[in-house]
């Protein structure tokens, strides 16, 4: 996360905004307005009060002129939302790491229309830990272990872990029974997700996502499977049992787009994240966190027609 100069502020992070490489415009001002045509009220209110700065601190008035390829730095009101009513519940912490239970519907961190009903901002703000950063990320509809970053100068080493695949995952899904199908299982398919489109796809070419899926019991009509991605691309876990024939349970992307209601959190995807496991970057010693929700819980309570 780059430093800005405007701090965190009730658990938000400023927006950063780059100036045109041209422009007809003769501030900042008159640029960010016609950007941002519907926010213009707002936009002179927050230059007035000195919430707008350039990237040395300095508040931009209504007199600053434009200048190219600048960036300037503002916070910007968070949408309305709904309230997402389930709780984050910690597993650990300590100088370096919090480990949380998500819980379904609850993003990891702001994007699109959420905001504040984030784990990342509901947890600076109810433990006032403005260097709070999530190591890696979970679907919104995904549940389970998270692991995020107390302070910024431990942030980078436990990203690399991530980022480099050098933690072991193991997730739990409840899905159709296959009786047609043996497992485990190997799924190997390269997966792309084109910006703006909500599914993601398999397409050919070159494999780059790959998951191991066992089977843990099964009843007529519902399985339970333990999943275990040795790649992270978006999705993965849900595009490749819905390959299989055997999309998960509460799934509103596959096989199908559904259109569900923000207020509606009836039917949670049934996938967990159960596990996580790695060798700490500071101590050496092996890190092991697991997940105390119970998606058997929801196993007889099958989605039905929206």
């Amino acid at each position: 996360m780059a430093s800005t100069p405007l701090p965190v502020r009730d658990g938000l992070n400023p927006s950063r905004l780059r100036l045109p490489d041209a422009g007809d415009w003769t501030t900042v001002l008159e640029y960010l307005v016609a950007r941002f045509p519907h926010d213009a009220a707002r936009l002179r209110e927050k230059v007035a009060l000195g919430e707008v700065v350039a990237g040395d601190g300095t508040s931009i008035t209504d007199t600053t002129a434009f200048a190219a390829r600048e960036f300037v730095y503002l916070y910007r009101d968070p949408p309305a939302e709904v309230t997402v009513p389930f709780a984050v519940e910690i597993l650990h912490r300590d100088e370096n790491l919090l480990v949380v239970d998500k819980p379904h519907f609850l993003a990891t961190m702001p994007r699109g229309g959420w905001v504040t009903e984030t784990a990342l901002v509901r947890l600076r703000r109810e433990l006032d830990l403005p260097e709070l950063s999530p190591a890696h990320r979970l679907d919104r509809l995904t549940a389970g272990v998270l692991v995020f970053t107390v302070r910024a100068g431990a942030r980078g080493a436990y990203q690399s872990l991530f980022a480099e695949q050098r933690v072991h995952k193991e997730y739990e899904a409840l899905a159709p029974a296959a009786g047609d199908l043996t497992f485990p299982r190997e799924v190997r398919s390269r997966i792309e997700k084109q910006r703006g489109v909500l599914q993601a796809r398999e397409v050919p070419g070159e494999i780059n996502a790959i998951s191991r899926v066992e089977l843990l019991d099964t009843d007529s009509t519902v399985a339970r499977y333990r999943l275990l991605p040795r790649t992270g691309k978006t999705h993965q876990l849900r595009v490749h049992m819905n390959s299989l024939g055997i999309p998960i349970l509460g799934d509103p992307l596959y096989p199908a787009v559904q259109d569900i209601a923000p207020q509606d959190f009836s039917q949670p995807l049934r996938l967990l994240a159960r596990k996580i496991e790695f060798d700490d970057p500071f101590s050496g010693s092996r890190r092991y966190f697991a997940s105390r929700r119970n998606l058997a819980a929801w196993r007889h309570s099958t989605p039905g027609p929206r």
